[in-house]
């Protein structure tokens, strides 16, 4: 074999290895990144979930109550105003949200969600009971966050496919950036709302695993890179270079 031709082989098998490495230290490098951020998700469930086990007890606040706070309302419901949140489950079943301005005492607004109303698959407007004239109620107080994007109009007809305050031009402003989630009093329906969905360990688990990933990508990355090595170094002894150059 000439020694151009035998460079190069040694070149196309220099390029084999590097792109064989490339490949799976990005393997290596997503499964850390995805542990590391499952790892972080579960510190700050755990700290959510410190800060509603914390949270203060609150009666008519006149500040911003602190996020997962207990408050205690008084008030009359607007019942001509309430929407619906759209596509809850429950239960294994379909339905909606119940959200229902309060206007306090003192004459500021507050957005109640009310709890679960089963509707199943159909797409009429839903109907609930409001009560009537001066009511206590009490729940979890939830600050407004960011919120997933959103592909097309939030209100259609009652139905609202994101919570915002922004779905009701027409009343004063609210109170506060937040709503109350109803969990005692007149008005209350099924409660669906948790503070978190999955639990700090859930995450824990899931970094675990994406580290287990990136722990067998570089186990492969190095046995196949050992093998690359090994054939090229085999190869390049068989290869004798032509004595006539």
């Amino acid at each position: 074999m000439k020694a151009s031709a035998l460079r190069a082989a040694v070149r196309g098998r220099g390029r084999r290895l590097g792109l064989w490495l490339l490949c799976w230290s990005l393997v290596v490098a997503l499964g850390l990144g995805l542990g590391l951020w499952q790892w972080q998700r579960a510190a700050d469930k755990r700290e959510l979930l410190f800060r509603h086990e914390t949270a203060p007890e609150l009666e008519n606040p006149t500040v911003l109550p602190p996020d997962g706070a207990r408050l205690t309302l008084s008030g009359e419901y607007l019942g001509d105003e309430t929407l619906f949140l759209d596509n809850r489950t429950h239960g294994n079943r379909l339905g909606v949200a119940a959200l229902t301005p309060l206007r306090d005492e003192k004459g500021r607004l507050w957005l109640v969600e009310r709890g679960f109303l089963a509707t199943g698959p159909r797409r009429e407007t839903p109907t609930v009971t409001t009560p009537e004239g001066t009511v206590t109620i009490g729940g979890r107080w939830q600050l407004a966050g960011d919120s997933a994007p959103l592909f097309g109009p939030n209100r259609e007809g009652r139905r609202l496919q994101r919570m915002t305050l922004s779905a009701w031009p027409s009343l004063d402003e609210f109170a506060h950036d937040g709503w109350l989630h109803l969990e005692t009093g007149p008005g209350r329906l099924e409660s669906w709302w948790t503070p978190t969905v999955l639990p700090p360990e859930r995450h824990q688990a899931y970094a675990l695993q994406w580290w287990g990933l990136a722990l067998a990508a570089l186990v492969v990355m190095w046995l196949g890179g050992r093998r690359l090595i090994r054939d090229g170094r085999s190869s390049s002894v068989d290869v004798k270079p032509d004595p006539e150059e």
